[in-house]
């Protein structure tokens, strides 16, 4: 079968539900599908295609409702465990303000924030060739608002292995490996351009990587799959691998920043979670996490003009 098409196990497979589940959207007339000689196929870039309008239609209903519910803020983009751990600091601080969060990767965040569908967009994508995050993206990603970029804080990020790194992994071209399981993030994800980058610079093609197409929408994931040996080796932060107990190897610092138009930016819950992250005590929760500097946490790296 071309890599370009898919049948229903691939399909199931790929969109983690039942074959059932897939002839049962194809009944229904809810999935992209054309039926060849008897048997269903699917376009993977039709199908890549209704998963993120899909993503897109279920964010719409979260604003439309979110909207209902004063001090009600929708976000989405990349995710990062301090986040999880910044909105129960944020609840307990201000009871009436509420943060939901979407996890679907940096540009399908920033997609959503220039469709309408979000009011903040978290984001961590790697600009190759200045070296910068975020601000090099903005022109061609949002290209209907006026946005806002603010620093949220530095973070490690690299490969994860099983305890003492038994495969001795210390750089991309060793992704390539014939006996090495690798874990991918979804496309969109800044860790998936980062790979993507360093992948193209060594010139290793991703057809050489064990794993490449198999997905996942977290960090957390990423770990998850090492701890159950389904992977051997992933990209995730240090944050993580400390929290699962496995061995990191670094790639670089990144910074992860909150993007939002400048009309939401000063908006009272915006401000609420700002002073949260700049907060003695909840700096001093997240120290045990390690591997963060919060040094220009808050900072308007860029706004339009």
């Amino acid at each position: 079968m071309s890599v370009e098409l898919m049948n229903t196990k691939e399909v199931a497979k790929y969109l983690d539900i039942h074959e059932k589940q897939v002839y049962a959207l194809i009944k229904a007339k809810r999935i992209p599908a054309t039926r060849i000689t008897g048997k269903w196929i699917f376009p993977r870039k039709l199908i890549d295609e209704w998963v993120e309008s899909r993503a897109g239609e279920g964010l719409t209903l979260a604003k439309q409702k979110s909207n209902k519910i004063a001090g009600a803020l929708l976000a989405a983009g990349s995710n990062d465990p301090v986040l999880d751990i910044l909105q129960t600091w944020v609840r307990k601080a201000y009871p009436d303000l509420y943060l939901f969060s979407a996890n679907m990767g940096s540009m399908n965040g920033l997609a959503a924030l220039d469709n309408g569908h979000t009011d903040i967009a978290w984001s961590h994508l790697l600009d190759p060739e200045s070296g910068k995050y975020n601000v090099p993206y903005l022109s061609a990603l949002l290209p209907r608002i006026k946005a806002v970029v603010v620093n949220l804080f530095y973070r490690e990020i690299g490969f994860i292995t099983a305890p003492d790194n038994p495969h001795c992994i210390n750089w991309f071209d060793n992704l390539a490996r014939e006996n090495l399981k690798f874990i991918n993030r979804q496309k969109g994800s800044g860790t998936r351009v980062l790979l993507d980058h360093h992948l193209g610079q060594l010139g290793v093609s991703p057809d050489h990587i064990n794993g490449y197409e198999r997905e996942v929408y977290t960090h957390f994931e990423v770990g998850f799959s090492i701890l159950s040996g389904e992977a051997d080796v992933g990209i995730a932060t240090a944050a993580v691998s400390k929290l699962l107990g496995l061995s990191f190897v670094p790639i670089t610092r990144e910074s992860f920043d909150m993007v939002l138009d400048q009309s939401t930016f000063f908006q009272k819950g915006v401000q609420a979670f700002m002073d949260v992250l700049d907060s003695r005590e909840f700096r001093k929760g997240v120290e045990k996490l390690g591997s963060y500097d919060f040094r220009d946490s808050g900072k308007i790296l860029y706004s339009t003009v």
